[in-house]
């Protein structure tokens, strides 16, 4: 077994040992003032907490015996499982089970963790050939695999997802990483969408999202700090009350708009999802039964 991954386990077990989750508390007649604190309570959602990481790093470990191989050009995409991958692979190559790896990464986040690794990597470059790529995905699509990304929340003048979503998609293969409960069908919340400075207003009224903040809340127009791209685009938040029944169309739809520069759902040929539940770990290919 991996040293990564005994460690993640003895982690896991320990905090089971020492943390047990508590049974239900029936008295719910104390006043609040005095109602005794539920310590315990934090502590099982720690070890729950735990386990969904050892259950992510067996997906992210996956990802990387079953998809790179040797003299490989490998895209790192973020994210927490991007980045278990990214620490496996480090491992891998220090041992002499990979060689000849040409790693290429999509943004900060990825390029630091990649050092951390010991992996030397180099930053995406419009038409670099990459064989295989990976990242995380807030959410993915059941049956068609389209996947949204950029969701989490980057300072102003960072780099925004397009490169990561650009190398992605340049990939022979692409493996989204992720939970189970991120596999919908019929997908909810937001996603974001980049469009050009000058016309934002208009274009956000023709497509009804808000522009996004670059620190805190703020109200549709995005306060008096509007969050901007390193390339000077806006960013703004495609927001769903009811599912979005195909992720495809709506990204067909939004490009046709004027002033929409990109957006954060990747539809892609090539296409894999490994997905992390309690446990095990699928790997699911487009529109077709899960890989034994």
């Amino acid at each position: 077994m991996e040293m990564m991954e005994a460690m993640a386990r003895a982690s896991v077990a320990s905090s089971a040992q020492l943390r047990p989750c508590p049974s239900p508390r029936r008295n719910r007649c104390l006043p609040s003032s005095v109602r005794r604190p539920r310590r315990r309570g934090v502590a099982c959602s720690a070890s729950a907490a735990d386990a969904d990481v050892v259950d992510l790093f067996d997906a992210a470990k996956l990802t990387v015996d079953k998809f790179v191989k040797s003299g490989m050009v490998v895209g790192l995409g973020s994210g927490p499982a991007s980045a278990l991958a990214v620490q496996y692979l480090g491992t891998r190559l220090r041992r002499g089970s990979l060689t000849d790896i040409v790693a290429v990464t999509s943004s900060v986040l990825s390029a630091s963790e990649a050092d951390m690794a010991g992996i030397r990597a180099s930053s995406y470059q419009e038409g670099t050939q990459i064989d295989f790529a990976f990242t995380d995905a807030e959410v993915i699509e059941e049956g068609t695999l389209a996947a949204v990304i950029g969701q989490r929340k980057t300072e102003s003048g960072e780099p925004s997802f397009m490169v990561e979503k650009t190398m992605v998609k340049s990939a022979d293969k692409l493996a989204f990483i992720t939970g189970n409960d991120k596999y919908l069908t019929g997908v909810e919340g937001s996603f974001p969408v980049l469009v050009k400075s000058g016309n934002w207003i208009d274009t956000a009224e023709e497509i009804e999202v808000w522009r996004r903040p670059s620190f805190g809340t703020a109200g549709p127009l995005g306060g008096d700090h509007p969050l901007v791209t390193k390339e000077g685009h806006h960013v703004l938040d495609v927001i769903f009350t009811t599912p979005i029944p195909d992720l495809g169309q709506v990204a067909e739809k939004l490009e046709k708009i004027a002033g929409v520069v990109d957006h954060g759902i990747i539809c892609s040929n090539q296409s894999y999802a490994v997905i992390a539940s309690k446990g095990e770990v699928q790997v699911i290919e487009e529109k077709s039964p899960v890989i034994p």
